[in-house]
């Protein structure tokens, strides 16, 4: 597949498959920019640990960008196309989202898809209540500085 068809392909996967979780299931990180994965690896622990739980990687749609080689570096497409494919699927994925959101989101900078896209889209949407138990306000006062 062509890198433009692989864009187009991971765009319309990230634009029309399913990506619901049940109420207080999502499970959500942030590594832009940080030197580890230590907050993809506590999401991946905690989801492991919870039944139910679910990243955007355990919907049909992140498994579908997994399955088309999205999830890495060599894709076959640039890292900012496929930024914004899972940025597509991520809004989308808030948007459906409700209750609690479990954010493992340590040192998230401000530039990250967390705090430019992920966390306003929480705030916006009025079915999630809380993030990591506290009132979703709240948790964003303290998170961005």
């Amino acid at each position: 597949m062509s890198e433009k068809d692989l864009f187009l392909e991971g765009l319309k996967v990230a634009k029309t498959f399913d990506v619901s979780t049940p109420e207080n299931a999502l499970v959500t990180y942030s590594v832009t920019g940080q030197p580890s994965k230590v907050n993809r690896e506590k999401a991946f622990a905690y989801v492991a640990a919870n039944p139910g739980a679910m990243m955007i990687e355990h919907t049909p749609c992140g498994a579908k960008l997994i399955e088309l080689g999205l999830q890495s570096s060599d894709s076959g497409i640039n890292a900012e196309n496929v930024m914004l494919i899972w940025k597509e699927a991520s809004r989308r994925l808030i948007e459906c989202a409700s209750g609690n959101v479990t954010a493992f989101v340590e040192n998230a900078r401000p530039e990250s898809v967390f705090c430019t896209m992920e966390l306003p889209q929480m705030l916006a949407n009025p079915k999630i209540k809380t993030i990591n138990g506290e009132p979703k306000e709240q948790f964003a006062a303290r998170v961005v500085k």
